[in-house]
């Protein structure tokens, strides 16, 4: 029996980029030191209890921030955040990324983006390696409803944008 290649990985980025994602920031803080990042890999898990995973590489600075505190919120942004997914995509000093953005706090003092979606603080109760990254599986502690809105949503390597007030536009094939 022959043995297929491995899949190409640039290749595989290509055909999961045709998978459309919700864009969201997850957020962690380790004493007076907040650390986030933009995150589409994100699925709720369980409603008994409310739980959710996030998957983040390895190499990213909020990781060790939620391995320190045992904790992360997400934040679900909203079609008119684009900047705040680009701002939090990038790598920075730790709070930089936080300079000039509106947060509030949850229950445990977690970052919450003000105008969003809605938002959850979680109690990590599951951390699983795996090739290069980690899953996080959080307990939900807190939930808010934010604002009324579209989502921002990321499909083909590139952001949708509001169409109205009830449709997002998906970005078209690129050649």
């Amino acid at each position: 029996m022959a043995i297929a290649p491995s899949p190409d990985p640039e290749a595989f980025r290509r055909l999961m980029g045709r998978w459309a994602t919700g864009v969201s920031v997850v957020t962690a803080r380790d004493g007076p030191v907040d650390a986030g990042l933009t995150v589409n890999a994100l699925l709720s898990v369980s409603l008994h209890p409310p739980a959710v995973l996030v998957s983040l590489t390895h190499d990213v600075d909020t990781l060790p921030v939620i391995d320190r505190s045992g904790r992360f919120a997400v934040s679900f942004l909203a079609a008119d955040q684009r900047r705040l997914s680009e701002r939090f995509a990038q790598t920075s000093a730790p709070g930089e990324k936080f300079r000039g953005v509106g947060v509030h706090r949850g229950p445990q003092g977690t970052a919450l983006l003000d105008a969003s979606l809605g938002a959850l603080e979680c109690r990590v109760s599951s951390r699983v390696p795996v090739f290069d990254h980690v899953l996080f599986v959080g307990e939900v502690e807190y939930q808010e409803v934010g604002r009324e809105g579209l989502p921002l949503v990321f499909f083909r390597a590139g952001y949708g944008e509001a169409d109205g007030p009830d449709r997002v536009r998906l970005p078209s094939p690129r050649p």
